[in-house]
């Protein structure tokens, strides 16, 4: 039989990106590695170890957040047609589209005063970016999970609610949770609407930006890599974790 060279073609393109993406990861690792002194200095400054707290919390107040309202509505798109769903799906994604500084703006315009340089406003910009995620992760877990094993359920006596939280959300549960892990990261990767929304109190997003802007890039170059190490190592834990209660 011929040997199928397609795999092997396909990888071979596909593995630009894989390089286009790790090459700046191990690009900045290397250079700050080379100055230790300047990262030792970074990690006792309180307001970076502040601002990085602010943004744990945040973040994951958001994907709570995203989680308590994402998939209620996910499981209504997956399993009730309406007039006006199509309506509802191209709201929900409208977020991934709109420049984030335009979001800013219009949460600002919005909400005023109620958001403006408070956590509250922090997590209100953080979800309006990253709440699709989860949405849209619920609802194609739901389309997978067979509607006949809910119906079955609901003919021996279970209500709707009992059916979903028995069969439909446990089926589903993989992929909300890998919704929740992307609605995260996005939450803690948000900067240009927390700028216009809250500078203060200030978020390891943001304090990239000033020490940028103020003191240059050796200066903001620790607390990037400080940001990326610890996200990455949040995100590839949720990843395992996940992974662990799939394969249970």
């Amino acid at each position: 039989m011929r040997r199928d060279y397609t795999l092997y073609l396909f990888a071979t393109i596909g593995s630009f990106l894989v390089v286009y993406i790790a090459l700046p990861l191990v690009v900045i690792f290397l250079k700050q590695a080379a100055d230790l002194r300047m990262l030792i200095k970074t990690l006792h400054d309180p307001l970076v170890i502040e601002s990085l707290r602010n943004s744990l919390l945040t973040a994951t107040a958001t994907a709570l957040i995203a989680l308590l309202f994402g998939v209620p509505l996910g499981y209504v798109l997956a399993r009730k047609e309406f007039p006006g769903k199509s309506l509802v799906q191209a709201l929900v994604d409208v977020p991934i589209v709109i420049p984030h500084s335009v979001v800013g703006i219009m949460l600002l315009v919005t909400f005023s005063n109620a958001i403006l340089d408070s956590y509250t406003g922090i997590i209100a910009a953080m979800l309006f970016v990253s709440a699709p995620f989860t949405i849209n992760a619920a609802r194609d877990g739901f389309l997978a999970v067979d509607e006949k094993l809910e119906q079955v359920a609901r003919t021996l006596g279970a209500s709707r609610l009992r059916a979903f939280s028995s069969i439909a959300l446990p089926m589903a549960f993989p992929a909300i949770a890998s919704g929740a892990i992307m609605t995260w990261a996005r939450a803690i990767s948000e900067v240009g609407a927390i700028l216009i929304v809250a500078y203060y109190p200030k978020t390891a997003q943001v304090l990239v930006m000033e020490y940028f802007n103020n003191y240059g890039l050796r200066a903001s170059r620790p607390i990037s890599v400080i940001l990326v190490a610890m996200s990455l190592a949040i995100f590839v834990l949720l990843r395992w974790l996940v992974g662990r209660a799939k394969n249970a």
